[in-house]
């Protein structure tokens, strides 16, 4: 989860960014991290698979503008169900879901 010079700061307004870091430690556990260098997707939740998922070929999952908190929600939601690689990922989600510039998809 980023919290540095915009996500997780007043530059994001209407949001209880403490309140959205505690839900989604209540699921899994969360790592802070210094600008993810995305700060047009403020704020910036990246789910990492387990390593049931990741052996099943998961690979994280980056969230952006996660502001309200239905978002922070249904990606507790899918957490709990499993996340990436395990449990399908909700519709809902493909809302919030972007490829970081500087990351190709596809077999390395």
């Amino acid at each position: 989860m980023c919290r540095d010079c915009c996500c997780g700061s007043r530059k994001v307004t209407g949001v209880d960014h403490g309140a959205q870091t505690d839900r989604l430690r209540e699921e899994a556990p969360v790592r802070i991290s210094d600008c993810l260098d995305v700060c047009d997707q403020a704020n910036v939740v990246v789910v990492q698979p387990s390593a049931e998922g990741r052996a099943a070929g998961a690979r994280p999952v980056w969230l952006g503008l996660v502001n309200d908190p239905g978002a922070t929600e249904d990606i507790a939601s899918w957490i709990r169900a499993g996340g990436p690689g395990v449990a399908p990922r909700p519709e809902i989600l493909d809302l919030y879901t972007f490829e970081p510039p500087g990351r190709r998809r596809g077999p390395r």
